[in-house]
């Protein structure tokens, strides 16, 4: 395992220095020293590296991440593992707000709590939240699925596509065109393989479900007032 310290080399050293790793190299685990609560750590990366940072990050850790496996063992400020396209994010403390914004594709997986628009237009990312999210969480959510093992705030699933949201825990309330649903055998054994995934030892059973209704997707001047 390669150490990398942030307070002595910074940040740009490091992202440039993962950037310029080629495809065959076998520098492929790092472990990453004092991040200190600094932006855009270990961002865009394209290989299938492990990235294991020893401590709080602030903006976009993660970010645009594709095919690498990046574990926060602290807290991490707003927009981890924002676009992610694949690989996985676990951040073994809480996460700000817009945790895995319009990521599409990958899993991220947050053990504590996640704060206001957790998921917000996701397109395809699955994010298992080991405590409760804040409001807004998958405003405008697209595809993908939300899990929560914990509660959710006020308007969840607002203005929702076609994500899947699936919630242990009490709805403060939900967002324009979000129902709860049904939640069928091929939902349960969804959501039972995220949470194996995640390693958390919740029950599919303890879950509902919530989705679109489908009455937003064209004008209806009679919903006028939910747009």
């Amino acid at each position: 395992m390669i150490e990398f310290d942030l307070d002595k080399d910074g940040v740009s050293a490091l992202n440039q220095r993962l950037h310029s790793l080629p495809k065959d190299t076998n520098e492929r685990s790092w472990r990453v020293k004092n991040p200190m609560g600094q932006h855009a750590i270990a961002c865009g990366l394209t290989l299938p590296l492990i990235i294991e940072i020893e401590g709080h990050v602030g903006f976009y850790c993660g970010g645009m991440n594709k095919e690498a496996d990046i574990i926060i063992n602290g807290h991490a400020g707003p927009g981890v593992a924002e676009n992610m396209m694949s690989g996985s994010v676990r951040v073994r403390g809480n996460a700000s707000q817009s945790a895995g914004a319009t990521g599409n594709g990958g899993l991220l997986v947050i053990e504590g709590d996640a704060s206001s628009r957790c998921g917000i237009s996701m397109k395809g990312i699955d994010i298992v939240v080991g405590g409760s999210v804040g409001h807004m969480s998958a405003f405008m959510a697209q595809r993908g699925n939300l899990v929560v093992c914990g509660d959710a705030g006020e308007a969840l699933g607002d203005s929702i596509y076609e994500a899947r949201l699936y919630v242990r825990g009490k709805v403060e309330s939900l967002g324009a065109d979000c129902i709860e649903k049904e939640m069928g055998d091929e939902h349960r054994k969804e959501l039972g393989l995220l949470l194996e995934r995640a390693a958390f030892k919740a029950r599919p059973e303890d879950f509902r479900r919530y989705g679109s209704a489908r009455k937003l997707y064209n004008f209806n001047v009679d919903h006028a007032d939910q747009y």
